[in-house]
């Protein structure tokens, strides 16, 4: 029975919708390619989103594609492949931990970054929960993820004609995307409800969360909705948007995530084996899980112990502020009777998480998460060495060397971020499978056997394809403003398809220095034009917090000087960054630069993302490039051991280095060119860079550690 709302979908090819709403058919291009057949313009229009395709297609377009025989035969392909992957006892889990597959792992995430259909992530964390989560599909584990259905997402960017960011909030009508409500055991919709003290008008009254589905090949995924009758206004702003709101609407929706999460679970008759906390945010879910044990009879500190063994952390940010803290006060009036519940004292309660300010104590998410955790994690080596530094006060006895908290270096879900040319040349190379191998290192030395003259072709493929799709949008945002026809027509010449292109995209936040390749403008200038035989140019995107106004300013500049003589033409910025930007970027660019102020960059992904498409990076050694560069896959920016007397002189260093890097080793291997018109020293880079990173920082990689490494340890 097809979904109410759909165009009649002939039998010959009525699962589709099956597909649509599947999350699979994201990292499976041949998947999006049966979309596409039907009607580019309109996979296009629907920014790629199959539901509301599916919605809005012609009858008469899925009627040829139901009489077409090279249509039939590819759809059949596709289901054949979508049916093959779901044969769980095929799965890396079922046949490494063959007892372990009803042992549900439970994953809180704030954000998940699936897809640009669901725009229901801001960066960094929740493209690495939807990379995880996907991972964690492919290689069968029993797992589950939890978080907010965000109704109005995470922001809209949009750059006004002097270069400020706009944020715009527009509402996703989940009819439209692929998410379904949940339904428990007896067909019903499932509705949680947790109790949040009075607030203005408000009574002290229940808030109520939706929960609904997502499928991610063959995980589920369930987030919550508050934006529902009979909530108040007030309660259904709660999971509204993405990081919104002040400190009481952060801690009230931590409340949701984490208690209302483990409530939904429980609705569903759910009960993992392991709840995995992907940063603070969720470590409400241990106080929910305390008060189930002691309702139960279990005294609390045997309860405590019991939840110590099942639960793990990650944390993600080696920045003190990223982590929630909340004043006692506030934890009182939004907590007045736990400790009752949990048979303890107001002050056993607040100990749990008591982390001492210099305004007075807190309750701390990462402190509480920490304490109620066997296994903790960061999420790079230096990371992890960063964060048992920040948290040895916990463990006064210990040395930081000794401090419980290790590493599981981040990775990217290689299929989902890989330029389907590079993936059809690998395919060729590396043999059909490879993709069930990719952790596998010996595989990608298959990489020095793809021609230079077909490799060569890709790496050019992809930059004309970022070319093309900059120039679009570029058009469509000066339409918006207004501008007139002969500035439209100009940018059909922005940017240069064969020219030397650098790539520096990420959240705007001021410690990743996006102005720092402006220290000497006029050097710049020089490099990017030098003697017109070797151009550079740079394409920058990403969003700032809306109420990061430093970082919003960084955006200001870089834009402004996209407009600069000796700069216009070879600098963009690019609005409204997303995964759709993400994936042109880091396929088409030629060098990822990145230079985050080190040691502030906990793991950083985009760079692993532009390695895998043979991107070599050029960057500061912080994050997971402290184990990503191996001396030939990329660059260094400064000197990693240096101390400096205060930030401008550690800028001005690290720029000369940029600088000195660009001028004498990236520009001159970029157009070193043999009789062939091919940079032999450039794709030696380029192999080096996939060799060298793919396997390495893989989500296959990763999610067989911290299953290895802490999910299976804590299961029992």
């Amino acid at each position: 029975m097809q979904p109410v709302g759909f165009t009649p979908i002939p039998n010959r090819i009525s699962r589709l919708v099956e597909v649509a709403y599947n999350l699979w058919w994201s990292w499976h291009p041949e998947a999006q390619d049966l979309f596409r057949a039907i009607d580019a313009r309109l996979w296009e229009d629907v920014y790629h989103n199959p539901v509301l395709f599916l919605q809005k297609v012609r009858q008469s377009s899925l009627d040829a594609a139901a009489s077409s025989p090279e249509f039939i035969r590819d759809y059949h392909e596709v289901l054949i492949s979508f049916d093959e992957y779901q044969i769980y006892d095929k799965s890396w889990f079922s046949q490494t931990y063959p007892d372990k597959v009803n042992k549900p792992i439970a994953y809180f995430s704030a954000e998940f970054g699936l897809h640009e259909c669901l725009p229901i992530y801001s960066g960094g964390l929740g493209i690495l929960s939807g990379d995880h989560t996907k991972a964690a599909s492919d290689l069968g584990l029993p797992f589950i993820g939890v978080g907010f259905l965000y109704p109005q997402g995470y922001f809209k960017q949009e750059i006004t004609p002097d270069g400020d960011q706009a944020a715009i909030y527009q509402k996703v009508n989940f009819s439209e995307v692929p998410a379904q409500p949940a339904f428990n055991s007896e067909g019903k919709e499932v509705v949680v409800s947790i109790q949040l003290p009075p607030r203005g008008n408000l009574p002290e009254r229940l808030v109520y969360a939706k929960l609904y589905h997502i499928q991610v090949g063959t995980v589920p995924l369930y987030l919550m909705d508050t934006d529902i009758h009979p909530n108040a206004h007030e309660d259904r702003e709660l999971s509204a948007r993405l990081y919104g709101g002040d400190q009481e609407m952060r801690l009230a929706q931590e409340m949701v995530l984490g208690i209302g999460g483990v409530r939904a679970l429980r609705a569903l008759g759910i009960h993992p084996a392991v709840f995995h906390m992907n940063e603070g945010h969720a470590a409400f879910l241990v106080l929910e899980r305390l008060r189930e044990f002691v309702l139960q009879g279990i005294p609390f500190h045997e309860a405590k112990e019991k939840i110590r063994q099942t639960s793990i952390f990650t944390t993600h940010t080696p920045v003190p502020a990223g982590h929630d803290a909340f004043p006692f006060p506030m934890m009182d009036r939004y907590f007045p009777k736990w400790h009752e519940d949990l048979k303890i004292s107001r002050d056993e309660f607040l100990n749990l998480a008591r982390q001492d300010q210099h305004w007075g104590p807190t309750f701390s998410m990462t402190v509480l998460a920490l304490r109620l955790s066997s296994r903790h994690n960061g999420v790079s080596k230096l990371h992890g060495e960063v964060s048992r530094q920040m948290w040895q006060w916990l463990w006064p006895d210990k040395s930081v060397a000794d401090v419980p908290i290790g590493h599981v270096t981040n990775g990217i879900h290689s299929e989902t971020w890989l330029f389907p040319p590079l993936k059809q040349l690998f395919d060729k190379y590396l043999g059909k499978n490879w993709t069930r191998d990719i952790d596998n290192n010996d595989m990608w030395n298959k990489v020095y056997e793809i021609p230079d003259v077909e490799l060569w072709d890709v790496v050019s493929q992809s930059r004309a394809a970022m070319v093309n799709f900059v120039r679009a949008r570029t058009q469509q945002r000066l339409t918006r403003v207004g501008l007139g026809q002969d500035q439209l027509q100009a940018t059909a010449n922005l940017l240069d398809p064969n020219a030397l292109t650098i790539g520096f995209a990420r959240r705007f936040a001021t410690y990743k220095r996006a102005t720092l390749l402006f220290h000497d403008t006029e050097r710049l200038k020089r490099m990017m034009y030098g003697d017109g035989k070797r151009p550079l140019q740079f394409v920058f995107a990403g969003k700032a917090h809306p109420r990061d106004e430093p970082g919003k300013n960084f955006i200001r500049e870089v834009y402004q000087r996209s407009h600069e003589a000796g700069l216009a033409g070879r600098l963009i910025f690019l609005e409204d960054y997303d995964m759709n930007v993400a994936r042109y970027i880091v396929a088409g660019v030629d060098v990822w630069q990145n230079t985050p102020r080190r040691p502030m960059e906990a793991s950083g992904t985009s760079g692993q993302k532009a390695s895998l498409n043979g991107k070599p990076n050029l960057s500061i050694l912080d994050g997971w490039w402290v184990e990503g560069y191996n001396g030939k896959n990329g660059w260094v920016i400064g000197d990693p051991n240096a101390e400096y007397d205060n930030e401008y002189a550690q800028n001005h260093a690290d720029a000369i280095s940029l600088y000195e890097l660009l001028e004498r080793e990236v520009i001159p291997a970029f157009y070193d060119r043999d009789s062939r018109g091919i940079p032999p020293k450039w794709l030696t880079l380029v192999r080096e860079s996939i060799r060298t990173c793919a396997p390495e920082f893989s989500t296959y990689r990763m999610v067989k550690d911290y299953t290895t490494q802490l999910y299976v340890p804590s299961m029992g």
